[in-house]
């Protein structure tokens, strides 16, 4: 009986904490207030700039690069989402993008445009274009707001209740959570480990992203051919949360017709 009352509050809640989110037009389960998320990241970003090698635009070109992709990526967004009178979901962002020194081929993005990337994905875009492709990813992430859905989701299957009521960063539990959903404690190699709707959602707005840039999305596909070869061996892709090499470069030339008309080269 005990059960049947738990699952009950599970599904009453579930029903009553969706969103529509105004970019994917995807209802999305919603514990947790973007400003809460906004506000953890910004304390957590900090923290992990803090006890990391940071790379300075001033004394190296690469990271002068993430800053400028990132910026115009975030100029691109902005303008465009505000033309469709949608500027709303983007006010509140204050961009930040960062070159780590570490060898991780890795790169994320945390609530209100908190972005990292890692020396170690460098060698695999190899150019200025392919790393926007993936920056726009790792946007289109936090955009869509894939790190709220799974964390929501994680907070209900712990039985833990946060929702507002509890500052994510006093909350010891809701706070690890964060922190294995967002970039500093993942521990998959590029990309978090979102689920396959997730990630195939964030390939089709990222490439929009790198587009509305000035970014040729088609350097999208050359890019994921270059993360098939570095490990061979990998899981089939129904022991794995994200697509197979194979499945993602089939979806992205599905996708970039669409992707090639806010193309403009700048």
């Amino acid at each position: 009986m005990i059960k049947k009352y738990l699952l009950l509050a599970t599904c009453t809640t579930m029903l009553y904490s969706c969103s529509r989110n105004p970019i994917t037009g995807r209802s999305q389960l919603s514990l947790i207030p973007e400003s809460e998320l906004r506000l953890t990241a910004t304390q957590e970003y900090a923290k992990f700039l803090s006890q990391n090698k940071v790379i300075t635009e001033s004394s190296n070109k690469n990271a002068l690069m993430v800053k400028q992709v990132g910026n115009r990526i975030a100029k691109a967004i902005t303008d465009y989402y505000t033309e469709q009178g949608k500027g709303n979901v983007l006010k509140d962002y204050k961009w930040e993008f960062n070159l780590v020194d570490a060898k991780d081929v890795n790169a994320w993005c945390m609530p209100g445009g908190k972005v990292v990337v890692y020396t170690g994905l460098l060698p695999v875009t190899q150019n200025e274009t392919a790393l926007a492709v993936v920056m726009g990813h790792e946007i289109a992430h936090a955009i869509a707001g894939h790190g709220r859905e799974r964390m929501s989701q994680t907070l209900i299957a712990q039985g833990l209740q946060v929702a507002g009521q509890t500052a994510l960063g006093s909350d010891a539990k809701a706070l690890n959570i964060f922190n294995n959903v967002y970039g500093p404690a993942a521990q998959v190699g590029i990309l978090l480990p979102n689920s396959r709707k997730q990630e195939l959602e964030a390939d089709k707005f990222g490439l929009i992203f790198a587009a509305l840039a000035g970014y040729n999305p088609e350097e999208a596909v050359p890019f994921w051919q270059r993360m098939g070869n570095l490990n061979s061996q990998k899981p089939a892709e129904f022991l794995s949360t994200h697509p197979s090499d194979e499945t993602r470069i089939k979806k992205l030339q599905e996708l970039m017709p669409e992707a090639l008309k806010y193309y403009t080269k700048k």
